[in-house]
Order: C-alpha cells, then sequence, then structure tokens
C-alpha cells in the first residue's frame, strides 16, 4: 500500500534561514510542525488580494447586483465546504486504514489542505468567466502575427521552436494556469509545496499542443496547467514532493470532486433566482436528463440511492418546497443538497480509496466522479439541464458577450504598449516618457507589482538546447504579453467594466 504521509512537507520556495527546518517531511518534523506551517497557509490564502477579488467576479451572471446569485467567493465558500465534507467522509471510510496509507493523524492537516485548496482553486480565472479567457485567448491569437519579433525568420532552429512554443502559450489563456502564477510570481505569497501542489489541477505546460486521443494522461494534460514562466517552480515543487512529470497530487483529486459537486447544483440554484426556471419546470427537466442518461444502462428507475429513485429524491424536494409558505426555492434546493450532495460526497471519497494506488502516483486519469456510475449521471444530469436551459437564455449570452467585448477592447486600448520596440518600452520602465505621449499615459495605469513581475521575469531568459539564451527581443515581448495578460486577467468584473468606460470614453 502508499505511504501517502512521505507525500506531506513543510517546504516552501524560500524559508528565512533561522527557520528552515532540518528536513521537510513529516516523517522528521512532526504532524505538530506540518499543522503549524498549514495554518500560516491558511493565513496567506485568505488574506491575500486574490481570494479577496474573486468577490466581484463572475460564476454565472456577470456584473450582477442581486447578492442572493453567486460569485466566484461564495462558490469557492461552497467548494470549501463540500471539500471539508469528502476529506471527512474519507476518514471514516478508512478508520483504522488511514494508518496503513500512512494518513494516521494527517485528517487535520489533510482538511485544511483541501479547504483551501478549495478556496484558491478559482483565483486565476479572469473577469467574465469562461468568456473572458476565450476573448484574451482569441485577442493574443490575432494580435502577436503583428508583433515583429514573432515573425522575423533570422533564427536557429531551436530559437524557432521555442518562439512558436511562446507563441501557443499566449494564445492559450487558462485560469488553472494563471492561479499557479499568482501563488508563486505575483502575489509570492510562499506557501507549501504541498498546498500548491492542491490547486496543480493539469499538468500540461501551456507550450505544449493538446494532447491527441489515446495519448496516455490524456485527462490529466487536456489543459494547459502551467505557463512556461513557471515551469520552474513546478520542477522544484515536482522534486520537493515527489511528484513525476505529468502526475498530480494525491489531494487535487479531492479538490475537483468538491468543485464538481458543488458548481452543479448551485448554477441551477442560481438560475431559479433569477426567475429563469421554476422549481417544477426544474424538476421535470432534471428527471428526465437522469433517465436518458442512463437509458443505455437500463436502469433509469432504479432504486439506486439507499432504495430510492433519482425521481424520488427530486420529487421529495418537491414536496418541501410546496410546503413551505415564505421561501419556496430555498426549500427546495436546501433538500436538493440534502438528497443529492451526500450520495455524490460518499461516491467521491469511495473513489479516492478504491483507486488509492493511482491516486497516491497521481496518475488517475480521470476526475473521481468521472465514472458510468449513477452518482456520475446525477452530476452530468445538472450539468446538461445548466448548459441547456441557464446558460443558453438570451440573458447569459447577452452579459458574456458584453464581458467578451470589454476584455477585448481593455487589450485594444493598452495594444499600443505592446506595439512599441524594446527599448522604448524600456525607456517608460526607467521612467522615460519623451515622444510617447500615448504610451506613458497606458504604462503608467499598469499595476506595479505586475511590470515588477515583468522586470523580473524579463531579467531571466530561458537557456535553448543548444547553449544559447533565446532572443533578446523575443523573450521580452513574450514577457510583455504576460505583463498584459496579468493586469487584466486580476481585474475584477466591474473593475473592468469602468477601466473600459474610462478608456472608451464612456465614463459618467
Amino acid at each position: 500500500m502508499p505511504d501517502l504521509s512521505s507525500r506531506f512537507s513543510i517546504q516552501r520556495p524560500y524559508h528565512p534561514r533561522d527557520e528552515a527546518p532540518a528536513n521537510y517531511r513529516v516523517a522528521r518534523c512532526g504532524i505538530s510542525a506540518l499543522e503549524r506551517q498549514l495554518e500560516s497557509d491558511r493565513g496567506r490564502i485568505i488574506n491575500s488580494a486574490a481570494v479577496r477579488r474573486l468577490q466581484q467576479k463572475t460564476q454565472v451572471f456577470p456584473l450582477e447586483h442581486n447578492a442572493a446569485v453567486r460569485s466566484r467567493l461564495t462558490h469557492s465558500l461552497e467548494v470549501q465546504q463540500t471539500g471539508r465534507f469528502i476529506v471527512r467522509t474519507v476518514f471514516e471510510e478508512l478508520g483504522g486504514g488511514a494508518g496503513i496509507l500512512g494518513l494516521g493523524g494527517l485528517e487535520r492537516a489533510t482538511e485544511s489542505l483541501v479547504e483551501m485548496a478549495c478556496l484558491m482553486h478559482d483565483i486565476g480565472n479572469p473577469p467574465f468567466g469562461h468568456f473572458g479567457e476565450a476573448a484574451i485567448s482569441r485577442w493574443f491569437e490575432q494580435t502577436l502575427p503583428q508583433l515583429p519579433p514573432f515573425t522575423h525568420d533570422d533564427l536557429d532552429e531551436p530559437g524557432k521552436a521555442l518562439r512558436n512554443e511562446l507563441l501557443r502559450e499566449l494564445s492559450s489563456f487558462e485560469g488553472n494556469a494563471q492561479a499557479i502564477r499568482l501563488i508563486s510570481q505575483l502575489q509570492k505569497l510562499n506557501l507549501t509545496y504541498t498546498q500548491s501542489a492542491c490547486i496543480f489541477k493539469y499538468t500540461r505546460c501551456a507550450t505544449e499542443p493538446k494532447p491527441s486521443a489515446g495519448d496516455g494522461l490524456d485527462y490529466l494534460r487536456k489543459k494547459p496547467g502551467y505557463y512556461f514562466s513557471e515551469g520552474e517552480f513546478i520542477q522544484r515543487m515536482q522534486r520537493a514532493l515527489d511528484m513525476a512529470p505529468g502526475h498530480r497530487f494525491p489531494l487535487t483529486y479531492l479538490m475537483e470532486a468538491a468543485d464538481d459537486i458543488a458548481y452543479c447544483l448551485a448554477d441551477l440554484e442560481d438560475g431559479v433566482d433569477k426567475g429563469i426556471l421554476s422549481c417544477e419546470r426544474l424538476a421535470d427537466l432534471l428527471k428526465q436528463q437522469f433517465r436518458e442518461l442512463r437509458e443505455p444502462f437500463g436502469d433509469g428507475e432504479s432504486h439506486h440511492f439507499n432504495g430510492k429513485r433519482f425521481a424520488d429524491l427530486i420529487d421529495y424536494a418537491l414536496k418541501r418546497s410546496q410546503q413551505e409558505s415564505i421561501n419556496k426555492e430555498h426549500e427546495f434546493f436546501v433538500w436538493m443538497r440534502v438528497n443529492l450532495v451526500h450520495p455524490l460526497v460518499r461516491h467521491a471519497a469511495q473513489a479516492f480509496i478504491d483507486n488509492i494506488e493511482a491516486v497516491a502516483e497521481g496518475s488517475l486519469n480521470r476526475a473521481l466522479l468521472e465514472d458510468e456510475s449513477p452518482c456520475h449521471s446525477i452530476v452530468e444530469t445538472l450539468k446538461q439541464v445548466a448548459i441547456r436551459h441557464v446558460f443558453s437564455v438570451p440573458e447569459v449570452e447577452t452579459l458574456e458577450l458584453q464581458g467578451y467585448r470589454i476584455i477585448s477592447g481593455l487589450l485594444e486600448h493598452y495594444q499600443p504598449l505592446l506595439m512599441l520596440p524594446m527599448d522604448q518600452f524600456e525607456r517608460l520602465c526607467t521612467g522615460g516618457s519623451r515622444g510617447l505621449l500615448v504610451e506613458s499615459r497606458l504604462f503608467h495605469r499598469l499595476p506595479n507589482k505586475h511590470v515588477k513581475a515583468y522586470l523580473t521575469l524579463r531579467d531571466q531568459p530561458p537557456m535553448l538546447s543548444n547553449g544559447r539564451t533565446l532572443d533578446a527581443q523575443v523573450w521580452e515581448r513574450y514577457c510583455r504579453c504576460r505583463l498584459l495578460q496579468d493586469m487584466v486577467s486580476g481585474m475584477t468584473d466591474q473593475f473592468a467594466l469602468d477601466e473600459y468606460k474610462a478608456l472608451s470614453v464612456m465614463g459618467g
């Protein structure tokens, strides 16, 4: 059996010399030392600006004024609670077997790691959610061919190869990769590698192409998990935690399961709160979708859930809702959670235990809830109904298009900074602005911390396979693109709208 305790470490990217322990492994430093370090991580995360900004970032409805409708922060708090529930269920199921897996005495530490990973899991998401990601990616894909450093051909073959990989990365903005960049470079939270690894959801560097069907570990590499700029940080983390390249940290599976369980129900509840669906209509849609998904298995009406059918669980929630005199919708979703979250949490916990060898190795090539079980059909039912009957309604699509236009428009306004030759942008960085009337004013709007991150990255050009460094202009322009992506993706929805209006002379 695997010894999971060997994967827990208190090592950080940097320790004050007088605090650096002689050995970072739990077996040497002890459980109490681990818990103290994780308590420090908890404080750093909760007090970070990245978490605070989640209160004004979209879950489903951008720029929503109704406080009952979820932001990324309230969603993340719900994921955090679900993650805690899963961890406790895992340890309840393991009982004395926790010690056999090396988890004896580590319940509190595991709970803290998963909770904080759940709270952080969306911190890299840009304004306006997935439409914000698409807007950033498409804008850079269309703009980069206009930049001379990315078009000239006087590079050697290694230089051309890396140049093309960087082009691929800049056209593939991904919130998961940006989260790694936030904690390691932009905010420098200096979390333990163990805590950082819990949000390392996908293992592919964004410079690498998307795997084709049939590639090994393709699920773990289906999206970019980190940028080239954070490659050294990822390598150090992997060495510290004995993580093989292309593999996850074991607790990441629990964070992912908590997110899958929480957001499916949350999106539907927001749709009901907005008046897009009634509880009665939603109940009918859920029962119909579940039957369709179970049709290939011929058990859509079977009593899968403690002797009850899926339809029974939904009907009971609807019955309780109809008996409530004041807040019918709230009562409906209370009982939806009671009836659905518990079996999903138990299934996720059991899948974690049943696949413990692959989970411990980080090679399980699917999500814990991604199988042919009735519980997986619940998750797919919730997702499909949300996609077809919440996300596709005109109100949501209009909001998404507005968000897309705001992000694209912001990047267009800042494009003059991207078009400057390297020496002129260097003048802006050193305080010179003569002859750069527009560009200097745009530069002054950039956050100082992002400019400092740009300068740090720019001064560390990568070494090529032939022992030479990458062409300075290509590397500098990559760093400058990363600067603009850092700035825009870090904005809240409202700040992005206000900045867009201000630069478009729409203000007021």
